[in-house]
């Protein structure tokens, strides 16, 4: 599989990213053997890049690909994990009355997580996943979500990033998030390498195109792109299918139905369309898909491996699709 180079950094990723959210119990539980064998066939698919959070599944993801990972050659692969939520353990009696998920997660509510983007939180939040990952450096840290937080992030956590990143403890810094706006602030004022952005560069949401992917290409800089299926709706678009983890709007899903049909003319999953469109552009150096088990991996795979004829994309944009 094809290997791409973070920015100006030395850190090399795989074009389709092992999206670690869903081991972590993303909205329902996941068994302990199954998360092992998704890593398992990731891994024997050619993917190399792994990414995780303490978000996910408070720390349980983190955990999880740890284990996974565990003794294959360091240098064969790399793991971006997060920072700017640290978790906090729950007195027992506090922990009890909590139900259901946990921020999205089927987990038990052991902890909270906190915001803090502070440089002494970022450092914390970086030793405590290297601690559950159970490694002696990380190779990419986005600064997570920091929508509500920007001014801290960009003035005390970007600036501990890059330090460490100085310090050799992580070898490619950044930002990730589900807007394009901040990201191409960090591109502007910052010297990240990479930022990954969720759900912005689909085939049904094109902002990213706007400002982010210029900027990036303008100073040498990668994305990393997460969400190509907005959450479910390109993945599978019908009835009940969810748009940015709420249901799909009824025009969003006949667009989605009416860019499948156009797919299919040509031989083609809209799901391998999804993933396309997104590698396309020359400052997008990966495509991170969230997958759950072997069987989600290896179609991840395959649609990657999928042809998509350039008179497709003609196609959609004659039906103003695209």
């Amino acid at each position: 599989m094809r290997r791409i180079r973070l920015g100006r950094s030395a850190v090399e990723i795989t074009e389709l990213a092992f999206g670690a959210a869903a081991i972590g119990n993303l909205f329902t539980e996941v068994d302990p053997g199954q998360a092992a064998a998704a890593v398992e066939a990731a891994w024997d698919e050619g993917v190399r890049y792994f990414d995780t959070a303490p978000h996910y599944g408070l720390g349980l993801s983190e955990r999880r690909l740890g284990e996974a990972l565990r003794g294959r050659p360091r240098d064969a692969y790399t793991v971006s994990t997060k920072a700017g939520r640290l978790l906090e353990p729950l007195p027992p009696a506090e922990a009890a009355a909590h139900h259901g998920l946990s921020d999205g997660f089927a987990v038990p509510h052991t902890h909270r997580r906190r915001w803090d983007f502070s440089a002494d939180g970022i450092r914390r939040s970086i030793e405590d996943s290297l601690g559950r990952l159970g490694l002696d450096r990380v190779d990419v840290v986005y600064l997570h979500d920091p929508d509500e937080h920007g001014e801290t992030a960009l003035r005390e956590g970007y600036p501990a990033l890059e330090q460490l990143r100085g310090e050799g403890v992580v070898g490619a810094i950044g930002a990730g998030m589900n807007q394009t706006a901040m990201l191409t602030r960090f591109l502007r004022e910052t010297d990240v390498d990479a930022v990954l952005c969720a759900g912005r560069l689909t085939l049904l949401d094109h902002s990213a195109l706007d400002a982010l992917l210029p900027e990036a290409a303008a100073r040498g800089l990668s994305v990393v792109v997460g969400g190509v299926f907005n959450s479910g709706l390109l993945a599978d678009p019908r009835p009940g299918a969810t748009y940015d983890y709420a249901a799909a709007p009824a025009h969003l899903l006949d667009r989605a139905l009416r860019m499948r049909a156009v797919a299919y003319r040509h031989g083609v999953p809209l799901r391998a369309a999804a993933l396309h469109y997104a590698l396309d552009h020359p400052s997008v150096a990966g495509v991170l898909v969230g997958t759950r088990s072997p069987d989600e991996v290896r179609d991840a795979a395959a649609q990657l491996r999928t042809p998509v004829p350039d008179a497709l994309w003609d196609d959609l944009r004659a039906e103003g699709l695209l």
